[in-house]
């Protein structure tokens, strides 16, 4: 790779807001809730609609979940400052994503899963440790998307480790380090397929035992690759290592990637093939707002949707649950009926989202996530983060 190959980035502007990553979120988050949304249980539309449209966006879930964490490694190694504490970094870490679970937890067992779960199910998910117990009734219980706050409690425990061991990596072997990690996560599934039992199989159609999906899907160490790959991208930015790859390519490769996940063994299909395009896209929409070229995405509608897209991610499986569980309006027989079901849920969860967003969210950042002024670049090197608290595109990693 040569010089003129590269995208330097200048000292200046490593610790500059990245918008449109702000607004790549929501629409990360609107693909989990089109995945939800249209399982066989809950989907609106009927008859062949319901499968073209199962069938279409049967990857969205993977897809947004995956690009969740790689970014959550991209955005938190982009916004480490010198002299960041560990005990500082996961104070507001905490405080960024607890209280919103808090909340989501207590509405969703009020509204729907009082009836769905035991204490067993219940005390795990409120501690967030769902994810390390593999019975799919406790890792998919109370507000099934809460099991990858499970995930991300894990990444932040050991982001200043993490942060700090990257940091010694050379930079030309950073895309060396990139490949190994992703060859890693494609030996995941392949251990799962040779090793782990083949029943008993896993609800609403999924092409696993509840053993094989666990361990590819929700153990937290092996989703800590995808996590690392973001923090070897956001090196590979800032250190000058990044190829000149635009997003429009980046947004191709990511759509071929998808196609392909429908035709690859089916835990393969969850993470593996998209990964490395996931990650360009993140890193080429980076140094697009870096360069300050054009992005629709760094519209301030885009931007606020991204604001809220944490608390939609949290509130829009419960919305879909009530919709179904309480008023009984899935399925129609009519699929621009059935779209527009979709669009009132869509906007029935962002509303509820904002009302989190600004009611619970954001004044526990404002009073305890608020952020010091960044060290010299020549201080002590950094051990945490220092993401302001709900501007830029903070990291919460929204699942399936």
């Amino acid at each position: 790779m040569s010089r003129a190959d590269r995208t330097t980035v200048p000292a200046s502007a490593r610790f500059a807001r990245l918008p449109s990553l702000t607004g790549m979120r929501f629409f990360a988050a609107f693909s989990v809730f089109l995945f939800h949304s249209t399982l066989p249980p809950y989907t609106p539309f009927s008859g062949g609609s319901a499968e073209t449209v199962t069938h279409v966006v049967s990857k969205a879930g993977w897809l947004g979940v995956g690009f969740f964490f790689v970014l959550s490694g991209f955005v938190l190694t982009w916004s480490a400052r010198p002299g960041d504490r560990p005990r500082q970094f996961w104070r507001r870490r905490i405080v960024k994503i607890y209280p919103n679970h808090v909340v989501t937890f207590v509405a969703a067992l009020a509204l729907f899963a009082w009836a769905k779960n035991t204490w067993k199910q219940e005390v795990p998910n409120l501690l967030l440790l769902h994810t390390w117990i593999p019975d799919a009734k406790t890792f998919q219980s109370v507000n099934p998307p809460s099991w990858s706050l499970s995930v991300e409690i894990v990444f932040y425990l050991c982001f200043p480790w993490l942060h700090r061991v990257t940091q010694r990596i050379r930079p030309e072997r950073l895309w060396l380090w990139v490949g190994i990690l992703a060859a890693a996560v494609f030996a995941i599934p392949a251990i799962a397929y040779a090793v782990l039992p083949g029943s008993p199989t896993m609800p609403l159609g999924f092409r696993a035992s509840v053993w094989q999906y666990w361990f590819v899907w929700q153990l937290p160490p092996f989703r800590m690759l995808e996590f690392a790959v973001g923090i070897l991208m956001a090196r590979i930015v800032m250190t000058g290592r990044w190829i000149n790859f635009r997003v429009v390519p980046a947004l191709a490769l990511v759509a071929v990637a998808y196609v392909a996940e429908m035709w690859v063994p089916w835990l393969f299909g969850m993470s593996a093939v998209t990964l490395v395009p996931v990650a360009l896209l993140i890193a080429a929409m980076a140094t697009t707002d870096i360069a300050g070229r054009g992005s629709v995405l760094r519209h301030r509608a885009f931007v606020w949707l991204g604001e809220v897209s944490f608390a939609f991610y949290l509130v829009h499986d419960i919305t879909v649950h009530v919709f179904v569980d309480r008023f009984g309006l899935s399925p129609v027989h009519s699929a621009p009926a059935a779209a527009g079901l979709l669009a009132l849920e869509v906007a029935i969860s962002v509303f509820f989202s904002w009302l989190l967003h600004i009611g619970v969210e954001r004044p526990l950042m404002n009073r305890f996530g608020r952020t010091r002024p960044p060290l010299p670049r020549d201080s002590a090197g950094p051990t945490g983060s220092t993401e302001p608290s709900h501007n830029e595109p903070a990291e919460a990693a929204r699942a399936s």
